[in-house]
């Protein structure tokens, strides 16, 4: 890799030839603050923060596109850039509307941050003409606040190059710009599929999450019904970013704890779930691979996904699996298989989930999710909402000791938990599905040519003669060039992992937002997902179908995978949509 030196405050730095200023500052120890930057889609200059002095240059150059070049000198604290960056955060604010004490971003906001660190005057440059509140909550997911936006232009560039749909970008010009959708309509009248990416890079409050936590209180204070909560394979990985801990902590156990003093009646795991979902989308893949099935089978946990596949691939529906997500399935079998065992009726079963997935909140409400009757699913919040409840409710999560999961919905495998990094899901699948087909039990459980974040992972296994044929996608845009390499035949597989967020859930709409610099300079899904990973491989446990608790459901009432009682509990359909 070739390199150049410069100095940067006076002090030598050795940088890529082709870094930009600001990468090269990181290099060097010193933050250039910013805005609008993120790294790799949404390099524009825009905003003006990382205005820097560049010895030689007529005027002050914008660190996040200015390149390195061998001798340049540059400085990035002078009173001068300090009297600009002030400046510029004076007339952003002199607009804004400043109801921090009210925003649920206060205290985690770039640009409440950056006023502070610069000590503004918020009402230096304020003529009377503050936005008023214009907020759009039609969709399923999010509000968004126009009176909030900076104009940063993160959420356009994620929705348009990550994930592909684009569906929000800047309407009007000057001072009427805003960030909209196309005729300004509102979301829910788009093809969003509620994947929630915008939200996680938003440096301000404009777009946050949809609060349910409300609906989660009423429940509890509701002595006619019989709560019951689960979090996601991820949340565990990400909750404690939430109470200051550092990114990549597993927090399991604190979690349960968390969860058992909020007051639900029950504490269990979703992961218990996402062992079932093996059994019942491995036996699918077989019977499919034996008897002539829709190939290549395409996984269906994530909703985001498939509302994008519903969308703007509807000829590969027929590929997807018909199994309910894991969210899904373990809704529907609290209300049939636990209310059964425990003789509880369901009508007075109230489900909460706990997901890393705004767009689980959509999913909840699809037709075809209501196995006893009843919705599977009766509410569904982020990993967000959960810290702000805990919060809340005065629990000082990080002194709580570590507790397990409630028994018979709260076991679960290492192939479980490591559904929440893309990638997991192929895995535990193929670490069930190599055993069924071998008869053999698998020396090394694990297969690591899925794990890893590039945005396609190929694999091809040999399974007692039969070659299988595997891809592992996340994020959108990467799962739009795998289905069109399938349709233009340039790809053929057996077997699709897709997941909507890039990463995986590690890295869903619904997990902790974490500021710019950091989400320019450290890699949030890998951090995330090594929790998972670690946690897996220190099990003994690590294979779905040895789940024992997994093993008494079939045995004792589903039968077996597959069968006429699980296609009716667990298994669903899906529809056409139109693109708008």
């Amino acid at each position: 890799m070739n390199t150049v030196k410069l100095t940067i405050n006076g002090i030598e730095v050795e940088a890529p030839q082709n870094a930009t200023i600001l990468e090269a500052a990181h290099i060097a120890g010193v933050r250039i603050p910013t805005l609008c930057y993120l790294k790799d889609i949404n390099a524009i200059g825009a905003c003006r923060m990382c205005v820097v002095e560049v010895k030689g240059a007529r005027s002050l150059a914008t660190a996040c596109v200015y390149p390195v070049e061998e001798g340049m000198e540059v400085l990035t604290n002078t009173p001068a850039l300090r009297k600009a960056r002030k400046t510029t955060l004076e007339l952003i604010l002199s607009n804004h509307r400043k109801d921090c004490l009210s925003c649920s971003r206060s205290q985690n906001c770039e640009l409440q941050e950056l006023s502070l660190e610069y000590g503004v005057d918020q009402y230096k440059f304020e003529s009377g003409e503050v936005l008023e509140a214009d907020i759009d909550d039609s969709a399923p997911h999010l509000v968004r606040d126009n009176s909030k936006c900076i104009l940063c232009r993160r959420c356009v560039a994620v929705c348009k190059h990550n994930q592909h749909v684009a569906v929000i970008g800047c309407n009007d010009r000057g001072y009427e710009t805003h960030i909209s959708s196309t005729f300004d309509l509102p979301l829910e009248e788009t093809s969003c599929v509620y994947c929630g990416q915008c939200i996680t890079v938003c440096p301000t409050g404009a777009l946050v999450e949809k609060d349910d936590t409300a609906k989660v209180w009423d429940a509890l204070k509701d002595d006619t019904k019989h709560v019951v909560v689960a979090p996601a394979p991820s949340v565990r990985a990400q909750l404690g970013e939430c109470f200051g801990m550092p990114i990549g902590t597993n927090v399991e156990g604190k979690l349960a704890a968390a969860l058992r003093r909020l007051g639900f009646d029950k504490v269990f795991d979703v992961d218990f779930a996402a062992d079932v979902t093996i059994l019942e989308e491995g036996t699918e893949f077989l019977g499919r691979l034996k008897n002539g099935g829709a190939l290549p089978l395409i996984t269906s946990c994530s909703p985001g996904w498939i509302k994008f596949c519903e969308h703007y691939y509807p000829e590969f529906i027929p590929n997807l699996s018909s199994c309910k997500s894991p969210q899904q399935m373990f809704g529907a079998l609290t209300k049939t298989y636990y209310a059964e065992k425990y003789d509880i009726d369901p009508k007075d079963i109230y489900v909460v989930s706990v997901m890393p997935c705004t767009a689980k909140k959509f999913e909840s409400t699809r037709d075809d999710q209501s196995a006893a009757g009843y919705p599977d699913v009766d509410v569904s919040i982020t990993t967000n909402e959960l810290a702000a409840m805990i919060k809340k409710a005065g629990i000082m999560f990080n002194s709580l000791p570590d507790e397990e999961f409630d028994k018979p919905l709260g076991i679960a495998s290492g192939a479980g938990h490591i559904f929440g990094a893309t990638g997991g899901v192929m895995e535990a699948a193929l670490r069930t599905v190599a055993e069924v087909v071998t008869g053999e039990e698998l020396e090394n459980p694990e297969f690591k040519d899925v794990r890893g974040l590039e945005g396609i992972k190929e694999a091809e296994y040999d399974l007692a003669g039969t070659k299988v044929k595997v891809a592992v996608t996340s994020g959108l845009e990467n799962a739009s060039k795998l289905l069109d390499r399938i349709k233009e035949g340039k790809a053929e597989y057996h077997f699709i992992e897709v997941m909507a967020c890039p990463g995986g859930c590690v890295n869903g709409g619904g997990q902790p937002v974490q500021p710019g610099y950091i989400r320019n300079f450290m890699d949030l899904r890998s951090e995330r997902a090594k929790a998972l990973y670690s946690q897996d491989k220190a099990m003994n446990l690590r294979k779905s179908h040895e789940n024992p608790a997994v093993k008494e459901l079939y045995d004792t009432y589903l039968g077996e995978p597959n069968s006429h009682k699980a296609h009716d509990l667990l298994h669903t359909t899906y529809v056409k949509r139109k693109v708008y």
